[in-house]
């Protein structure tokens, strides 16, 4: 073995012995000093210094190290404490501990444990009575106007919910109910049928990554369209399949997608229908999948190319 040889070998083990002590995950994003300081070690940047402190413009913020998709802007609240402030994560996307210090409580990103900042209640600053204290060097922030939401009603949430947001380009997705008539529906009143609800899953996504249309396919494929009120076992009108359009260009990707299927002799049944008021769903239905360990229970079918 000659010297170069013997330079990447050593190189190599070196690597696989960080590797597998988790020291070194070459699957998150490259921080500098700085951030490994706070992201990694938990330190805490100097108050007033951030970059977010004072930015109001809608949009999504996202974690530093994994890109994970944090807190949206409309839960950002001046607290004059010297950092961004929130009153509240996306659903599940924040994780709370106790801090190693013994007094504060921690937040740390639930996708990469990475650290955010800390979390405090009882000070009244709004309606959540919750204030997240979060350090601007953890987070990136992608303009709203590089995001679209969507909506699509394809049966059981939970599946439809954990194939989106396991999809390149979807900063989240979010199970709730659509089409109803009634104010914040419970579930138990969704399955009655009596509301009028759909379970819906809410899908933000950066378009500049992937299109609607791509989203949309996805959806027709990862469900049968041609079933009216119910996927497979699950019947009922909380199960229908329905696109709930949030611009006119959704409605004419819909539409061309369902003329496709049809001339392709597929009874198409998916309702396409404006958004209306989305209602989020309980917090056990978030990120059902990946809680409980459940199988999924869509599978994606190929329906637009020919193989």
């Amino acid at each position: 073995m000659n010297g170069g040889s013997k330079i990447k070998y050593f190189i190599s083990i070196i690597l696989s012995f960080f590797l597998l002590n988790g020291d070194i995950d070459m699957s998150y994003n490259k921080l500098s000093p700085e951030e490994q300081s706070v992201i990694i070690n938990g330190a805490t940047e100097r108050p007033g210094t951030g970059i977010y402190l004072d930015t109001f413009t809608n949009g999504v913020y996202t974690c530093k190290r994994c890109n994970a998709a944090l807190y949206i802007s409309d839960t950002k609240f001046k607290a004059h404490c010297g950092w961004p402030a929130f009153d509240q994560s996306i659903t599940n996307a924040v994780t709370i501990r106790p801090d190693n210090d013994g007094l504060r409580t921690e937040i740390i990103c639930t996708s990469c444990g990475g650290h955010l900042g800390h979390v405090f209640t009882g000070e009244g600053y709004t309606d959540t009575d919750t204030r997240h204290c979060v350090n601007s060097i953890s987070m990136n922030f992608i303009n709203g106007n590089e995001l679209e939401t969507a909506y699509f009603a394809g049966g059981c949430f939970w599946g439809v919910e954990h194939i989106f947001d396991n999809t390149n380009g979807v900063l989240f997705a979010e199970s709730g109910y659509m089409g109803g008539t009634i104010v914040n529906p419970e579930y138990n009143e969704v399955c009655s049928g009596s509301t009028g609800h759909t379970e819906t899953v809410k899908v933000v996504f950066n378009r500049n990554t992937v299109s609607f249309r791509d989203l949309a396919i996805a959806f027709f494929e990862i469900h049968d369209p041609t079933q009216v009120n119910g996927q497979g076992v699950d019947i009922g009108t909380q199960y229908r399949s329905a696109v709930f359009y949030t611009t006119s260009a959704q409605q004419d990707v819909t539409n061309e997608l369902i003329s496709f299927l049809q001339s392709r002799d597929l009874d198409v049944a998916t309702e396409v229908i404006p958004a209306d008021n989305f209602w989020l769903a309980e917090d056990y239905h978030q990120n059902y999948i990946r809680k409980s360990g459940a199988e999924v229970c869509h599978f994606r079918v190929n329906r637009f190319t020919t193989e």
